[in-house]
């Protein structure tokens, strides 16, 4: 597949007209930092494909990505699916999520009249060839039919503009509303006019877990049809108004217009049809389809210009505005325009004063994406957290760990949203409710059986407190979250004695150090030590070893200090592309995240620079399999983007960055406050540090705190391509004991 060729200007006064096109109060464009268009720096065939291995080993290294359109944080996501391109183009999938999921109502336009029922929709073989992939904006060519596909959306809708080519008489569109990417056990669709359907389907299964949400929607092109009905599995029901169940769905058959362009329209809603109307008709009342694009690429420009990176290389600056466009997708709004979302009590909620999100793969976001994107957009964030803190309050009070719409799934372990509310804090996304954040926090990791609906918030919590410890790699998650719980407490509340409780009982990972054989390990019941590989959820023992990130120095100290810790470290290195279980580093894997800087607590800061160039070079690129592991909502994309400007959010809850070098010669974010800040001197070619300088003082630290820099300001590096063994070294960055 051929790369994207991207033009790097747009003249903001064609946005901005075009976006006039649509009545005010309606679709309205987003205020534009400058005029460079960084939608088009934006490549989504990044992490759509795998690195060719099998397709049972697919999870472990492709990126699950969508190449389609979607909105900053938006409901739809409008685009062909990682797992199946046959079924046309769904209206709902997530970033970088490893297993098949939603899909639903896949639409697909079709040569001539439809003959014998779609069935499952997976007969067709549409040869998509892709013409251009941008934030908000995607066009593909369905070369068996020559039809020009083009997709965009708004926040809860999305359209196509499908042109024929000029022999084209009669064409088919398909609308499958009881067919996603797994199967779907209640769905139904009734046409209500010519060219007008409504329905909803379930949002089937998630990594196998049935979610049980339902998709309501209403669709309608902007010509009448000749022909319209509807099929139910191998039976085509022409004349047909309504279908119920699995493999089902609408089709309309056209006599393709003069002008040759048929347009579709949808709107969505995870309450009712009722209000899948009203979002539609809020936010795409008419049919200019150039309006509705040109707007979406207009927010994306205000979110991805929030941090121009300039001077790199084409290739570089591509990856860097696809990896922080990729953290901006998710978490999804759940609320309808009038406010109503769907609670996790099962009953529809109304959201005052704030937007209701979902979509949150909290074990992923909390080490990099949650900091991020609270930096950069706070309002958004903090209603986020918001909507987390009364997803707990509705559903059994305690937090959830990876939410679907409104279904708690599971999925993973440890306490990650306490990180994340933390996280959230600390980086700027203070508007929520703190208090009650705090009271849900506590009650998770005090009290045993506390839930999030059927889901424990915290497994294995009694011996946790009993014992002092868990299976190896969910004690560490929970060293972390209460660490975070206790930084919360006193940033949010001031309080210091809750401060110092949870701050204490993060430390209960020396409960699982075995001095014998210096690795953190699993104990059976009776405290005598289980293998030293068990219990290790998606990494290694050699990996999840790392894990203590508030508390380094003391673990390093544990082990026989500075050397014996940076000689473990260079054996875990000596790779970069583990799977879950092999014993170096895993790119790809959340576990894994912080382990480059680590380096910077051994006293060799060099390394952690060099390995990230090292990193960036052998793990990613500007190719359709150019990630290293799945996406996982942004959070893979959130990494690139800290690792690009040489900062990390290392220690959870606690606002500070340990440094690496930028990648780029001149950095500016630009920060909620209308202040700037301007990192200079990064450079692809130079990894090393020689000197640095923060807001004009000389800084000799791999540390610095978000209190030096959150109100803009210079940070100034000197770079070279040989390694300067002594910077950085004299001050070493904070550990908790």
């Amino acid at each position: 597949m051929r790369l994207i060729q991207h033009k790097f200007l747009l003249s903001i006064c064609v946005l901005a007209a075009s976006a006039m096109l649509i009545p005010a109060g309606k679709v309205t464009a987003q205020k534009k930092i400058n005029q460079v268009n960084y939608a088009e720096k934006v490549n989504t065939l990044i992490g759509t494909k795998g690195k060719g291995k099998k397709p049972e080993e697919m999870y472990l290294e492709a990126g699950f990505t969508f190449p389609g359109a979607t909105y900053p944080f938006g409901m739809v996501q409008f685009t062909t699916t990682f797992f199946d391109e046959n079924k046309g183009f769904v209206v709902n999938q997530l970033s970088g999520a490893g297993c098949p999921h939603m899909g639903n109502f896949p639409t697909l336009p079709l040569s001539g009249e439809l003959t014998s029922s779609p069935n499952d929709m997976k007969g067709y073989k549409p040869d998509f060839h892709m013409e251009k992939a941008m934030a908000g904006y995607y066009k593909v060519k369905e070369q068996n039919g020559n039809i020009d596909c083009e997709l965009s959306d708004t926040k809860r809708t999305g359209m196509a503009q499908y042109h024929f080519a000029d022999t084209a008489k009669k064409v088919t569109i398909l609308i499958g509303s009881g067919i996603n990417a797994t199967k779907i056990q209640d769905a139904h669709v009734t046409i209500t006019g010519p060219g007008k359907c409504e329905g909803y389907a379930d949002g089937g299964s998630f990594c196998g877990i049935n979610t049980s949400y339902k998709v309501y929607f209403v669709a309608e092109f902007d010509i009448a049809p000749a022909a319209s009905g509807t099929w139910k599995d191998s039976k085509l029901n022409p004349s047909s108004t309504s279908e119920d169940g699995a493999n089902s769905g609408a089709y309309f058959t056209f006599n393709v217009p003069q002008n040759k362009f048929i347009r579709y329209k949808f709107g969505l809603s995870y309450v009712s049809v009722k209000n899948a109307k009203e979002n539609l008709k809020a936010e795409n009342p008419g049919w200019n389809f150039a309006a509705v694009k040109n707007n979406a690429i207009a927010a994306w420009n205000h979110q991805l210009g929030k941090i121009e990176a300039e001077g790199g290389s084409n290739d570089l600056t591509i990856q860097f505005y696809t990896h922080l466009y990729h953290a901006m997708v998710h978490p999804s709004i759940s609320s309808d325009v009038n406010g109503e979302y769907p609670g996790a009590d099962f009953k529809t909620k109304k959201a005052v004063g704030f937007t209701d999100y979902t979509e949150f793969s909290n074990w992923d976001t909390y080490r990099t994406q949650i900091p991020l994107i609270a930096m950069l957009s706070p309002k958004e964030t903090s209603d986020m957290m918001e909507s987390t803190v009364k997803f707990a309050q509705q559903s059994g009070g305690g937090f959830p760990r990876w939410v679907m719409v409104n279904i708690e799934t599971g999925i993973m372990q440890g306490d990650p949203t306490s990180i994340v509310v933390a996280n959230a804090y600390a980086f700027g996304a203070k508007h929520f409710d703190t208090k009650g954040a705090l009271e849900v926090m506590r009650k998770g990791a005090e009290v045993v059986g506390t839930k999030s609906q059927n889901e424990l918030t915290r497994p294995q919590l009694d011996t946790y407190l009993d014992k002092g410890y868990a299976q190896a790699s969910m004690s560490l998650e929970y060293n972390s979250a209460d660490f975070a719980i206790g930084q919360f407490a006193l940033q949010s509340q001031g309080d210091k004695a809750l401060y110092n409780k949870y701050v204490a009982s993060a430390q209960k990972w020396k409960n699982i150090y075995n001095p014998e054989r210096k690795w953190l390990q699993s104990r059976k019941p009776d405290g005598s030590w289980k293998y030293y590989t068990y219990d290790m959820r998606e990494s290694s023992y050699t990996n999840y070893f790392w894990m203590v990130p508030f508390n380094l120095k003391h673990l390093i100290d544990t082990i026989g200090g500075k050397k014996y810790a940076e000689a473990r470290l260079d054996t875990d290195f000596r790779r970069t592309d583990s799977d879950y279980g092999e014993d170096w580093f895993a790119a790809g894997n959340e576990p894994d995240f912080q382990m480059p800087w680590s380096y910077n607590w051994t006293g060799t800061p060099y390394k952690t620079q060099a390995l990230i160039r090292r990193i960036f070079k052998e793990r990613y690129a500007n190719t359709a399999n150019g990630l290293p592991g799945n996406d996982d909502l942004g959070a893979m994309g959130a990494w690139y983007v800290f690792a690009g400007i040489g900062m990390y959010p290392m220690i959870p809850g606690y606002a500070g960055f340990s440094v690496n070098s930028p990648a780029f010669p001149l950095i500016k974010m630009h920060l909620p406050n209308g202040k700037t800040l301007v990192i200079k001197g990064g450079s692809e070619t130079k990894p090393y540090v020689t000197s640095l300088k923060v807001n004009g003082k000389v800084w000799n630290s791999t540390w610095i705190p978000y209190s030096a820099i959150q109100n803009g300001g210079v940070i100034n590096y000197t770079l070279s391509t040989q390694p300067d063994k002594t910077w950085g070294t004299k001050v070493e960055p904070p550990s908790f004991n």
